[in-house]
């Protein structure tokens, strides 16, 4: 693996904070490169293809990575300020859900992984949403709809709503572990929403291209269909009502969105639908609801690959276990031996990859949800010998029938779990994809990796009127119909219930060496993040990539036993593509390739910061998918010392 990684470090503790930034910030509106950094892919790269970084010898002073230049900004100009990567990360969520509205936002919820330097410690902040009291596992059952639309309808309803977590969760992170006040995080967010920004062309076409998500309610057409017309690229967005909500709770902290006058808006907002359902169909989230939301702090997930330690996300998130799994089952094949006609970008390694995501699939869709309301067999999941037995179907020559779920439990020592049959047949992919990822590494090496969502692109398409933020459709990753059943052994690990959160792909990661973080990722995507993670993986350890070369490479990505493939190839800065030839072996193969007869999907969007142990240098790579941006302090040129 190559790590482009600034000179070393200090450890003294944060300074003081500096003048306030937010005129410079609105510069960088109209300007978004005026401060540095600057989108992947671009010039600026360094030696082995990294954006940016100062010359070796220069005290590294962090690092951040997002998929928008204004989100990075904001989590940079944090860091100058003497903040930490906590205070960093949360001024980048809270400014995502200003700039990109349709994918994460303070309505929905978020996993941030944390690295804490000074003491060793790695844990994750789960502000994942929550299913309301009255939820129950046959909510989905809606009469008069008919299953192939069951999830159109209920996704676009107020009673797929899961009560959000995201401002509890970066109000906790703030208060425990970040240095700056929860008004100073959010001063960057309030600043984009009152003055405006312009819109991206990620922005402007998931607004053209929104299965009616933008035009089905008032306020949420009047935001971004302005006059019937929906925003075009360069247009000028301004979110008066966000600016005016996100200041209250700078103001009166997470108690104003959880009680008071905006929790009733919030209850009353998820009574709406996009589109006419069934009575049934009416959100069943109370106050009481969102009074009593909790966060969790978790431990991670820990597993190894080729020596290389990967801390990554536990339950609810099924990310981290089937990433793991994944990695043990190709741990057997040489997929860096050319000579072996594997190495990147070779049919057999595209097709071991295949077979490995059929078979963690399969055991994902039965074994894994929210472990804090059922035992989920983590240790079975990813005991050698289970792995080992599930590894052995994959043959380098031939595709697999489709996988059942394995059966781990032998392998658990948690008694709970029972030995009953197994069930013959997984469920179905989870729905939404359209996310968020972003990396932050600060100058005493504190590290932050998170990934924040409100589901499907644009969540429920229900804004809540008068304060201007988007709900989540969250509860549609849970089963739609109930899947336990003693008979057959499965579990209905992910059937919905009161308070529970539902399973997840979400994965931020952590790849360490000796303890010490060396690489933090991860990536939007839905059920395909959990491959886009593990693609970067191969990439760096088995292939020799840099970071930004690991980011842009094509994708591959199967989220069901059955194992229809999507695929990318084609753009230029994927290097090679998946082609024609690869494209007909793969078919040869047997496997299901995309009816186009191209690999023309678009998969993820990481966004990663290195530290090279050896040097303390820090730098980034970010996904050019979207308007992925890294920015590295301290900044060159005299825009490093200029007053603000």
């Amino acid at each position: 693996m190559r790590l482009d990684a600034p000179g070393p470090g200090d450890d003294r503790a944060p300074g003081p904070p500096r003048r306030p930034w937010l005129a410079a910030l609105v510069l960088a509106c109209l300007a978004p490169w005026a401060w540095g950094g600057g989108p992947a892919g671009g010039s600026g790269g360094g030696p082995d293809g990294l954006v940016g970084g100062p010359p070796g010898g220069v005290r590294a002073g962090g690092v951040v990575s997002a998929s928008h230049p204004l989100a990075a900004e904001a989590g940079a100009r944090l860091l100058e300020a003497g903040g930490n990567a906590v205070d960093a990360a949360a001024a980048i969520e809270f400014a995502l859900s200003v700039v990109e509205p349709q994918s994460s936002g303070i309505g929905g919820g978020s996993f941030m992984m944390v690295h804490l330097a000074a003491t060793g410690e790695t844990f994750v902040i789960d502000s994942r949403e929550r299913a309301p009291a009255a939820a129950t596992p046959a909510m989905f059952r809606l009469s008069e709809v008919p299953a192939p639309r069951l999830f159109e309808v209920a996704s676009g309803s107020g009673l797929s709503v899961g009560v959000p977590g995201t401002v509890l969760g970066l109000a906790t992170a703030l208060e425990r572990w970040g240095t700056r006040p929860l008004a100073e995080a959010l001063a960057p967010a309030i600043e984009l929403a009152e003055r405006g920004f312009p819109v991206n062309r990620f922005l402007a076409a998931s607004i053209a291209k929104d299965h009616g998500r933008t035009r089905l309610q008032p306020e949420t057409a009047a935001l971004f269909r302005p006059g019937g017309v929906p925003l075009a690229e360069g247009q000028r967005l301004v979110q008066p009502d966000l600016a005016r909500t996100l200041a209250l709770i700078a103001r009166d902290g997470p108690d104003a969105f959880y009680r008071g006058p905006l929790a009733q808006a919030i209850v009353q907002a998820q009574r709406r639908s996009i589109s006419p359902v069934p009575a049934e169909g009416t959100g069943r989230m109370t106050l009481d609801d969102l009074a009593q939301y909790r966060i969790a702090i978790r431990p991670p997930v820990v597993g190894r690959y080729r020596g290389w330690t990967l801390a990554t996300m536990p339950s609810p998130s099924s990310g981290g276990l089937a990433l793991l799994q994944m990695l043990q089952m190709l741990e057997r094949f040489p997929l860096d031996d050319k000579a072996a006609s594997f190495g990147f970008g070779a049919t057999p390694t595209w097709h071991v990859m295949i077979e490995a995501m059929r078979l963690a699939y399969a055991d994902r869709a039965v074994w894994t949800g929210d472990a804090d309301f059922g035992p989920v067999p983590a240790r079975g999941l990813l005991d050698p010998r289970y792995v080992a037995a599930r590894a052995a179907a994959i043959s380098p020559l031939r595709r697999m029938p489709t996988p059942a779920a394995g059966d781990p439990r032998p392998f658990e020592p948690d008694a709970a779990l029972g030995a009953e049959r197994l069930p013959p047949a997984p469920a179905d992919e989870e729905k939404g994809v359209h996310t968020t990822h972003f990396s932050v590494v600060d100058r005493w090496g504190n590290v932050v990796s998170t990934t924040s969502t409100i589901e499907t692109l644009w969540g429920t398409g229900i804004t809540v009127p008068g304060h201007g933020f988007l709900l989540n459709n969250q509860l549609t990753d849970f089963n739609l119909a109930p899947t336990r059943d003693p008979a057959t052994g499965n579990p209905g690990a992910n059937d919905v219930e009161p308070f529970k959160r539902p399973r997840s792909s979400m994965a931020p990661t952590l790849l360490l060496r000796d303890g010490r973080p060396v690489l933090a990722y991860g990536s939007p995507g839905g059920a395909t993040i959990i491959n886009s993670v593990l693609g970067m993986t191969l990439n760096l350890i088995d292939h020799g990539m840099t970071v930004q070369q690991a980011i842009d490479a094509p994708r591959i990505s199967v989220t069901t036993a059955s194992g229809a493939v999507a695929c990318e190839g084609g753009p230029d800065f994927m290097q090679p593509p998946i082609g024609a030839m690869g494209f007909a072996a793969l078919a040869a193969l047997g496997h299901p390739m995309p009816a186009s007869g191209r690999c023309e999907a678009t998969i993820g969007s990481v966004q990663a910061v290195a530290i090279d142990l050896e040097t303390g240098r820090q730098s980034g790579g970010a996904d050019p998918r979207r308007e992925g941006t890294v920015i590295v302090l301290p900044r060159p040129g005299p825009a490093a010392n200029s007053p603000r």
